[in-house]
C-alpha cells in the first residue's frame, strides 16, 4: 500500500503536499454521478417547468464553478489553473434521473481528480435543490472517478469503463 501523501511521515499531522519538484505534465480527469428521482420529477425537468428555472443549465454552471473553487472547499487541495472544465448532464428515463459527467484538463504539477469529483457532486446537489419541492426522496448516487491521466502515478481507468 502506498503511503498517504497528505500525512507528514514524522509527525502524522495533515499537510499540503509539496509539488514544487514535480514536472509539469498534461493532466485530465473524468468523473460521473447521478440523481435518481421519480419519473414525474424527470418529466418536470424535461419540460422546463421547474419553478426555479433551467435545472440543467444551473447545475452545469454550478459544477463548473465548483471545479474552479475546489481548493476553497477541500482542505489541502492546491489552487489550479484549469484549462478546461466541462460538465454534461443527460436525462435518463432508465434511472429515472439525471446523469452528470465532468471532465477537467490542465498542464500542471498536480492532478484534477478532486476538481471533477467536486464538479459532479455540486452539479448533482444543484439538480436536487432545483426540484426538491417536487421530490424530496431523490437520491444522489455513484459519484466516482472514471479515469485520469498524467503525472507520476500514470493513468487510471475504473475497472468497468471501456
Amino acid at each position: 500500500m502506498s503511503r498517504l501523501t497528505h500525512i507528514d511521515p514524522t509527525t502524522g499531522a495533515a499537510r499540503m503536499v509539496d509539488v514544487s519538484d514535480k514536472a509539469v505534465t498534461a493532466r485530465t480527469a473524468v468523473a460521473e454521478g447521478c440523481v435518481v428521482m421519480r419519473p414525474e420529477t424527470l418529466a418536470l425537468i424535461r419540460s422546463g417547468d421547474a419553478k426555479k428555472g433551467d435545472v440543467l443549465g444551473a447545475a452545469r454552471i454550478a459544477g463548473i464553478m465548483a471545479a474552479k473553487r475546489t481548493h476553497e472547499l477541500i482542505p489541502l487541495c492546491h489552487p489550479l489553473n484549469l484549462s478546461k472544465v466541462a460538465v454534461d448532464l443527460a436525462l435518463d428515463d432508465g434511472l429515472p434521473g439525471v446523469r452528470v459527467r465532468a471532465e477537467a484538463k490542465l498542464a500542471g504539477q498536480t492532478g484534477v481528480e478532486m476538481e471533477v469529483l467536486t464538479a459532479v457532486s455540486v452539479a448533482c446537489l444543484t439538480v436536487y435543490d432545483m426540484v426538491k419541492a417536487a421530490d424530496r426522496a431523490m437520491r444522489i448516487e455513484g459519484i466516482r472517478l472514471l479515469r485520469k491521466s498524467g503525472g507520476k502515478s500514470g493513468d487510471f481507468r475504473a475497472g468497468d469503463v471501456a
